[in-house]
């Protein structure tokens, strides 16, 4: 008779691998198990990486020998990562044996839990895809929103980042830049007009002002020469008469303030070698010699 031969231990590996395969629950009827979420957070990173990476060399090899702007390259790089990383964890999910119409259910209590706990970050991830897309401001851009100046040094999913002349780094939502005013100094075109007004005295040579004006304007490097500057009369004020130059300048997309700081010292310098008053406010008291008389004789 013979000897029966028992079955051999199961190999540590192999138990190691049956706890890792068991289901700990169902999405519809797809078994999710420790190892299917294993490899979907490892293809996960693999795709950020990936995506990171492609977006890189996209942008700095490929992007980089065409004529687009900075702010084109950025967007176009920046829509396309965002499509590979959607087509990425798709087919994560589809590897993984995860069929998306299972998770339609799922999606629905997602959707409803965005709408109400999560709206402001959608309208932000909605508003900085519109940004990307419409592209109302771009990488470099000088902008004004909310009372916050500066230029937009970096625009991601949620936010803005703009830096002011301080050097401050101010973090704005998206949604500000779609559902409020905002004042781009550099859309379509960087070359504005900045009008500084001027007044002068009653009396003065206003020939020689208009004169002395030009050159002032001609003698700063920021200024352009075309279109030309030119002297406007605003009007005949309480105290002075009333002009302002008007210059042209792309200087206003770097340092506004320094540019208006620099022509208004060189203005006051000309008018003061000129002898060209700059009055203050002043008020004149006339009295008739009846009410003198009066007040003398009480």
């Amino acid at each position: 008779m013979e000897e029966s031969v028992p079955a051999p231990p199961p190999s540590l590996l192999a138990e190691l691998w049956d706890f890792l395969a068991f289901p700990l629950f169902y999405l519809g009827e797809n078994p999710i198990s420790a190892l299917s979420l294993v490899q979907f957070a490892l293809l996960g990173g693999f795709i950020v990486i990936a995506e990171t990476v492609l977006r890189r060399v996209f942008v700095q090899r490929l992007l980089s020998r065409t004529h687009l702007d900075e702010g084109m390259r950025f967007a176009i790089a920046r829509i396309t990562g965002y499509l590979f990383i959607a087509l990425g964890f798709y087919i994560a999910l589809k590897v993984v044996g995860i069929d998306l119409s299972s998770l339609a259910v799922l999606a629905g209590a997602i959707g409803v839990g965005l709408g109400f706990g999560l709206q402001n970050i959608v309208h932000n991830f909605i508003s900085g895809v519109i940004i990307l897309a419409e592209r109302p401001i771009s990488i470099g851009d000088r902008v004004e929103v909310n009372g916050i100046a500066g230029q937009v040094s970096r625009i991601s999913l949620r936010s803005t980042i703009v830096i002011t002349n301080d050097n401050i780094s101010v973090i704005v939502p998206n949604s500000n830049f779609i559902s409020d005013p905002v004042v781009n100094w550099s859309h379509g075109d960087p070359k504005v007009r900045i009008n500084i007004p001027v007044g002068i005295a009653y009396g003065s040579d206003v020939p020689q002002f208009r004169e002395l004006m030009m050159a002032v304007a001609a003698a700063q490097p920021e200024v352009l020469e075309d279109p030309k500057p030119n002297i406007f009369f605003i009007g005949f004020g309480d105290s002075a008469l009333n002009f302002e130059l008007g210059v042209w300048t792309t200087g206003m997309s770097r340092n506004p303030k320094r540019f208006r700081s620099e022509l208004y010292y060189a203005i006051e310098a000309t008018l003061r070698e000129n002898g060209i008053q700059i009055p203050f406010p002043q008020c004149d008291l006339h009295l008739k010699s009846s009410q003198v008389a009066g007040l003398g004789g009480s």
